[in-house]
């Protein structure tokens, strides 16, 4: 029975280190970005919804890191050189659904409307799901391993 129980041990033990290390290669999170169909929604969605602002190729605004004329914060790319990817799914979807000055209030100033009540919930997951899909596969692991981190 020790045998047993030692055996299970390690193989336990052995898939633990196997998930620890295999984080970045791991489908963590919550947008459907493998799904041919869900991507291909979320750009006719984007297209619709998100590319007057943030541009039809994800490059975003001319010099999206400093506040406009009226104090607001241009729309940023979506591309892989962008700062999107940093953050983890959950963070995004909020993002999304209640628009960057409500979330982040004290003042501050963005254009980005939520889509709550605009877009479904499904609908908003497509949309993110189409921009990670754009990104390059070392900065989707490296999201990845952001949405492990938040989920632990």
């Amino acid at each position: 029975m020790k045998r047993v129980i030692a055996a299970v041990a390690a193989g336990l033990a052995g898939a633990g280190y196997l998930w620890l290390t295999d984080a970045d290669t791991r489908t963590a999170g919550i947008l459907p970005y493998q799904d041919p169909q869900a991507v291909a929604a979320g750009q006719r969605i984007y297209q619709d919804q998100c590319a007057s602002c943030h541009g039809a190729d994800l490059r975003g605004e001319p010099d999206w890191q400093t506040r406009d004329s009226e104090g607001y914060m241009p729309a940023p790319p979506q591309d892989a050189s962008g700062h999107t990817w940093h953050h983890p799914d959950a963070q995004l979807l909020e993002i999304t659904r209640h628009g960057m000055e409500k979330l982040v209030g004290n003042g501050y100033r963005s254009r980005m409307q939520g889509y709550a009540g605009v877009l479904s919930e499904q609908e908003m997951l497509e949309v993110l799901a189409f921009i990670k899909s754009r990104w390059p596969a070392e900065i989707i692991a490296r999201h990845n391993q952001i949405n492990n981190q938040d989920a632990e």
